[in-house]
């Protein structure tokens, strides 16, 4: 009888979507499974606490010893319409009734053909487009640099500090966010140039935030010193940049940075590709970041949120870009007919209803921490769009020394509270929830945290 009423108060914990640690953790049976991935798993894989998910539904995860955990990870920005949305469960079990694999590369089918009309009319351009499927972030970028290279026939690509934009040998080039990501897997792509990412809080021309985003220091410098120096536009294919930069810290740039670069890119031919891998589907409030500065890149990539959690990346380029012919590029598994099922009734969901739903509670969380770097000296900057929140650390905000420890122990101290965070950057809160948030999951969340920082700070 025990276990029968225990496995109906569980039942009405994730119905009533409430938080509720009932055993430490991890676990007993979180243990278990701790012991054998240690034993049989890549040792390549980052967790930043020991959470080991059954189910989930919504905005809460229940884990393998029945405790039940807010999620505002969102699976690392890819759940949008939230964990098992019934009708986004419903279009993945009908077509898996009806059709799992045939290869798009060498045969036809309805949905990939849907999911590229689909895909050409809700990106930003008023212009012919074509459509390219892969698997994953990483692949849409990998897909990118080649269609740039393939196009204008030139061969170097710009590319940003800070910027996270695969781990696949092209992409794994352009990324750079933390160093180990890059260690010891040289030499990677030659023509490769990082360039600093406009960064107001961090200003890498030491210029205050108010005159780093007056003065777009960052991408002047690549007119006037990258081409003059060490990458000659005639020799740039592309620059490839993150209208939010994701890994690297939640930076929200200024609108004329992305604007400069659309200057910069229609001076020289180059083309301008958006990583939107982590930034679009709604997320930020608008279907892309690119729409808060009105610039519209020549290529896109798109990931994470596109199919609530089926694997599934996305290339939309110009149709004249897209111009190489036959056998140039392809994936066995990419736009798979299961994963295209569940991204047009995520797009269905985002459109009608979750990306004004995150227009709303983005504003909302970022109103209710506007005055956190007041009340906590721990907190140097707050800043996002959307449901696409940082909240940085430092040690002492006269210097704004990061403080990644101390970020890392908030983290976990939330965990143990029964909210599910990641850190990005190198002392960055990220908030990236559901697309379905509440307000009473956001003060749940914030209170959350508030009392960790306020923990952590009070053990310095």
């Amino acid at each position: 009888m025990k276990t029968k009423l225990d496995a109906q108060s569980r039942e009405t914990r994730l119905r009533e979507k409430l938080p509720q640690i009932s055993t430490p953790l991890p676990g007993p049976n979180a243990q278990k499974i701790l012991a054998l991935d240690r034993r049989y798993v890549s040792p390549s894989y980052a967790r930043d606490y020991p959470c080991v998910a059954k189910r989930a539904e919504g905005m809460i995860v229940e884990d393998v010893d029945g405790n039940i955990f807010l999620d505002f990870s969102a699976g690392i920005a890819t759940v949008s319409t939230g964990h098992c949305h019934p009708k986004v469960v419903g279009a993945i079990q009908r077509q898996a009734g009806m059709l799992i694999h045939m290869s798009g590369t060498d045969f036809y089918y309805p949905l990939l053909a849907q999911v590229a009309e689909k895909m050409a009319a809700i990106t930003p351009g008023d212009f012919p487009k074509r459509v390219y499927f892969g698997n994953s972030g990483t692949e849409a970028i990998e897909a990118a640099i080649k269609i740039a290279r393939y196009h204008t026939r030139r061969h170097r690509v710009i590319a940003f500090l800070g910027g996270f934009h695969g781990r696949t040998f092209g992409s794994l080039s352009l990324t750079s966010s933390k160093s180990v990501q890059r260690e010891r897997f040289g030499p990677l792509l030659p023509g490769v140039t990082h360039a600093p990412y406009a960064y107001p809080y961090r200003c890498p021309c030491r210029r205050d935030q108010n005159q780093c985003a007056k003065d777009c220091c960052c991408a002047d410098l690549i007119d006037q010193t990258l081409f003059r120096t060490i990458a000659p536009p005639q020799d740039v294919a592309a620059i490839v940049v993150e209208p939010v930069l994701g890994e690297g810290g939640y930076v929200v740039p200024p609108a004329r940075f992305l604007r400069r670069l659309r200057e910069i890119a229609d001076r020289h031919g180059i083309v301008l590709i958006f990583d939107e891998v982590q930034s679009g589907m709604g997320r930020t409030g608008r279907m892309w970041a690119a729409e808060h500065s009105g610039v519209v890149p020549d290529i896109l990539a798109a990931a994470k949120g596109i199919a609530s959690g089926m694997p599934l990346g996305v290339t939309v380029a110009r149709a004249d870009l897209m111009d190489w012919g036959p056998g140039a590029h392809a994936s066995t598994f990419g736009g798979n007919p299961i994963a295209c099922a569940a991204a047009l009734e995520t797009i269905r969901l985002v459109e009608e209803k979750y990306m004004a739903n995150a227009a709303i509670m983005g504003k909302y969380l970022l109103e209710k921490l506007a005055d956190w770097p007041r009340r906590h000296s721990a907190v140097g900057d707050v800043r996002g769009l959307g449901l696409m929140i940082g909240i940085e650390l430092v040690k002492d905000r006269s210097t704004r020394e990061p403080d990644g420890d101390g970020r890392n122990r908030v983290i976990r101290r939330a965990f143990e509270g029964g909210l599910l965070v990641l850190g990005c950057g190198d002392s960055t809160i990220r908030l990236m929830p559901p697309l379905v948030v509440e307000k009473h999951h956001a003060d749940f969340a914030l209170d959350v945290l508030d009392r960790a920082i306020a923990e952590v700070e009070g053990e310095r």
